[in-house]
């Protein structure tokens, strides 16, 4: 890790994975949000990162999030949900931002519906994790860390 490079990382939520644990748990698994916060601070630890962790459902906020990330943040670990398959504005931003970001998804989209196929997010990630589990965030974290040189 470089001095300039911040010994933080962001996981960032988007819509509906406040639900996790009770939504659809064949699909998503029993691990609740809680789980996957603490399961990431301890990833993170372990390398020196402290973790900011932000769910959201609204679009504008996890903008926001990505924009204000800039220069504050190693990298970002983002599970869009939803926003992986309709959302432009979140590429650019992501695009705009020149953070590297790993894009992860707790099951694996590619045995799912065909709309969940193709991600908006995935050209512009540095790295794609995919039905892993909440252990994927592990393995983001662990990328993230890896991408910064530490």
């Amino acid at each position: 890790m470089s001095e300039k490079t911040p010994a933080r990382i962001l996981v960032l939520n988007g819509p509906n994975l406040n639900l996790l644990g009770t939504r659809e748990p064949e699909v998503y698994g029993h691990e609740t949000l809680a789980d996957v916060e603490e399961l990431c601070r301890t990833a993170a630890a372990g390398a020196g990162y402290e973790v900011e962790f932000l769910q959201s459902n609204h679009e504008g906020v996890l903008l926001d999030a990505i924009h204000a990330a800039r220069g504050q943040v190693a990298g970002i670990v983002f599970n869009p949900g939803a926003f992986t398959h309709t959302s432009v504005a979140l590429a650019d931003a992501i695009s705009g931002v020149q953070l590297p970001v790993v894009e992860v998804h707790i099951s694996n989209v590619h045995r799912r519906e065909a709309f969940r196929h193709h991600s908006y997010i995935s050209p512009v990630a540095a790295s794609i994790i995919v039905g892993a589990g909440v252990n994927g965030y592990v393995l983001g974290i662990q990328q993230l860390i890896h991408l910064a040189g530490k």
